[in-house]
């Protein structure tokens, strides 16, 4: 082929390949950020729901016993409920004969509803203190409670003792919360109470602070004179005789609709409002209890505002000024209601025009509007979605952990049986084969090579001829070999096609009727080649695989992967020759029927796996294709991770294409239908399916070590990785390898395999996206020589 040289100052236009390479490279870009924000999604999932079980972020601590030296007197010895005003604490009491019933801890999804059905067939209001995080989850029993005409207030978003907690953090828990009932019910609440707070007379000189702040930020805080304690579940009867308010006092009284068992609380709580109506008590919600405090205390007012004393209620309900809910004006970052619990101008820009007191009892409401309305909605619908698909990757969790010790067990199991049969003194294909036979060699800028190939070849101790088919390279590939001055070598050239079309010029052009193929940076043991076609004795044999070995194993990278080769790929042959359904014959080291290769239309250029494609093809085709663990061939593995992943992109991708390709074996008869319905599920299962779930063990693992349990996490890990270590020293047993190299696994599991897993998941983004590539070139380096270097 006749070169022609660029003339001199002009720039050399890209080859075929390197545009096909740019082209490549450039969608392959957006389909990795792709696979890496989904791998992103998944661990915001995971963090968002561990966030609202408590586990991420989680802070348990409980403060008690602290002095209260630093908190007023006048604090102490009132409440229960805690107004503000002008963005100082201003205390207010329950007028007597009245009760606020109190809800803590919801909402839950057993109990709430039937709470709220008591409630609404006795006719009576609550006041429910919401976790944000339970808010979420459960949005609908927030809205039917809202809708009922019931008060919610703040109960946090995780339920952490605010004490302990930065100023950032106490804001993120209020801001948050708020958030949570907008997208639940669409209001915001001025209404608070802190977790774990009980009388007032509680207050430390750590909490009063926190509650300082709340008073600056335009709520009201709300605490207990009466505890029925049902949430020591101590019967009936006594949590109606402690819930019940001592000489007609009025009290702010604690239930729980969440948090633990509460079936005392849903059969005390009707006897206990019987009870109460009976001694003439009257109930109402927090906001309905400050507006009869008012008007109780209004004396000198009556009769301003519109008569009902609906306006002056509404302007500064629960206690607050309309001065000084100006104050509070933008606070919280906007998503707090602001007015003094109902007073003045709003958060941003809310006004106390815009609440949805529908009516007194519910006068601590805001309507949300813009954006805390449509971030809560958008919080909610996260959740949704974390709730729906955490359960879904547990159970995907469950499904790939049993795939992948079941296949460690089959492998295992069949590995077994195969090693026992093949290395039988009187196993034999049958008559041994000695007439001579054709290696071809496919290259393409394979100078650092081709020497040592043709070299090992040339010491072959069956007769060969040898064809290095030149896909037009660019380095003087084929000249190196013709100076070589082999006899029984021949080179053709072609113009650049890709490996397909340079093993098809090969068949084309070989003179018997057995052809070995082999890449262009491999090396074969002497006897490689005798060993590897004596299974063409048997008349049903069309292909015959070899074993690839990685020879430049002296690496960390080419030590994973000489892991991979021997425990993945070799005991996964063994497994799918006893099931005579191999999916693969590699193309370092690979031997077939030349009849047999045209009979199914030779290598295919419609996959990147044109070994997959032309196996695959083999089965259904009619012809057997069996594993000769004995016939061994030393490759040049990929030396950076860059190559590695270009590298294994193309083979999961081109598996991917083969299989589509060949995915009507599904239905056929006789042989391709036997590969269809055992090979090709097999395949799936255990080369796409589980490989790309399988980065939930890692990311769960890694989950429950940062958040859950650290030692029983990394206990599991280690029962797996031990599991997996025996797994592969019985492969290096088989394939009598030196263990040695297994001191690299523990890392090869932290590393090696994330990126497998990683470029698994791209391909599958491709295959779903479309795409193509051809031939890849890897930077080759010629290190590996003669296998007796090798160890």
């Amino acid at each position: 082929m006749t070169k022609t040289t660029p003339s001199r100052g002009r720039r050399r236009a890209p080859s075929r390949m390197e545009r096909a390479a740019g082209k490549a490279a450039a969608l392959q870009k957006p389909r990795v950020i792709l696979a890496l924000l989904l791998l992103l999604g998944l661990t915001s999932v995971m963090l968002l729901d561990g966030y609202l079980r408590g586990e991420v972020f989680s802070d348990q601590r409980v403060r008690d016993g602290a002095a209260y030296d630093e908190v007023p007197k006048k604090i102490l010895e009132s409440g229960p409920i805690f107004t503000s005003s002008n963005g100082t604490v201003d205390p207010k009491s329950v007028p007597k004969k009245t009760i606020v019933l109190t809800f803590d801890d919801g909402p839950n999804p057993t109990y709430t509803e039937k709470v709220l059905k008591i409630l609404q067939d006795n006719d009576v209001p609550g006041t429910f203190f919401l976790v944000g995080s339970m808010v979420t989850r459960y949005p609908d029993a927030v809205r039917d409670m809202v809708d009922q005409g019931n008060e919610v207030g703040i109960h946090t978003f995780t339920h952490v003792d605010l004490s302990y907690q930065s100023t950032a953090r106490v804001e993120r828990e209020l801001n948050q919360t708020q958030l949570a009932l907008a997208g639940a019910a669409g209001i915001t609440t001025t209404l608070f109470r802190a977790p774990y707070s009980a009388e007032a007379d509680a207050i430390d000189n750590y909490s009063w602070p926190v509650y300082q702040r709340m008073a600056k930020l335009g709520y009201t805080s709300v605490f207990i004179d009466t505890d029925s304690d049902d949430w020591k579940q101590p019967g009936v009867a006594s949590i109606i005789k402690t819930a019940t308010p001592k000489k007609n006092n009025g009290a702010s009284v604690l239930f729980h609709d969440a948090g633990g068992d509460r079936d005392q609380t849903l059969v005390a709580l009707p006897k206990y409002i019987k009870k109460m109506k009976a001694k003439g008590y009257t109930f109402t919600t927090v906001s309905g209890a400050l507006a009869k405090d008012r008007a109780a205390n209004a004396t000198g007012r009556a009769g301003t505002g519109t008569g009902t004393g609906q306006q002056p209620i509404d302007q500064t309900a629960n206690g607050g000024t309309a001065n000084g809910g100006t104050a509070n004006g933008g606070t919280a970052n906007g998503r707090q209601p602001g007015a003094a619990a109902g007073a003045g101008a709003g958060a941003g820009t809310r006004t106390a025009t815009g609440a949805t007191a529908t009516s007194i009892e519910q006068a601590a409401h805001r309507k949300a509007t813009g954006t805390t309305l449509y971030e809560g909605k958008a919080l909610v619908a996260a959740v949704a979605l974390a709730e729906w698909s955490m359960p879904a990757l547990a159970s995907g969790l469950v499904v790939v952990g049993v795939a992948v010790m079941g296949r460690f067990a089959m492998m295992l199991v069949l590995a077994r049986t195969h090693y026992r049969q093949r290395n039988k003194r009187r196993f034999g294909w049958g008559p041994e084969i000695t007439r001579p036979v054709s290696v071809i060699v496919p290259a393409y800028n394979e100078k650092e090579c081709i020497e040592n190939t043709i070299n090992s070849l040339v010491q072959s101790t069956h007769p060969i001829e040898i064809i290095v088919v030149d896909d037009g390279s660019t380095d003087g590939t084929a000249d190196l070999v013709e100076a070589m001055r082999i006899p029984n070598v021949r080179v053709l050239r072609q113009e650049n096609a890709g490996k397909p079309a340079a093993l098809n010029n090969g068949v084309r052009n070989a003179r018997y009727d057995i052809v070995v193929m082999m890449d262009g940076d491999t090396v074969f043991e002497p006897d490689t080649v005798r060993r590897l076609v004596q299974p063409f004795a048997n008349d049903e044999v069309g292909a015959v695989a070899g074993n690839a070995k990685v020879g430049n194993r002296d690496t960390v990278i080419g030590a994973w992967q000489h892991i991979e080769y021997v425990m993945g790929f070799n005991l996964d042959r063994r497994m799918y020759d006893l099931l005579r359904c191999m999916p693969t014959i590699p193309g370092a080291i690979g031997a077939f029927r030349r009849e047999a290769v045209l009979e199914v239309g030779g290598m295919s250029e419609d996959t990147l796996a044109e070994d997959t494609d032309i196996t695959i093809a083999m089965h259904r085709g009619g012809w057997r294709v069996v594993y000769e663990e004995h016939a061994r061939a030393w490759t040049e593995a990929p030396g950076s991770l860059k190559q590695l992943w270009s590298q294994r992109y193309r083979w999961s991708y081109g598996t991917m294409q083969a299989l589509w390709k060949h995915r009507k074996s599904l239905t056929d008869r006789g042989p391709s239908g036997r590969f269809g319905r055992v090979g090709m599920p097999l395949v799936v299962i255990f080369q796409i399916v589980t490989p790309v779930f399988a980065p939930l063990i890692d990311v769960f693992t890694v989950y429950s070590m940062i958040f859950v349990d650290f030692w029983a996490s990394l206990l599991a890990w280690l029962a797996v990785l031990v599991v997996q270590l025996g797994c592969a020293a019985y492969a290096f047993r088989l394939d009598r390898e030196k263990y040695r190299y297994l001191l690299m696994m523990p890392l090869q599991q932290l590393a090696y395999r994330q990126m497998m897993y990683l470029v698994l998941i791209h391909s599958c983004i491709t295959a779903l996206t479309g795409g193509r590539l051809r031939w890849q070139k890897l930077k080759r380096t010629g290190e590996v020589g003669t296998p007796a270097g090798v160890s």
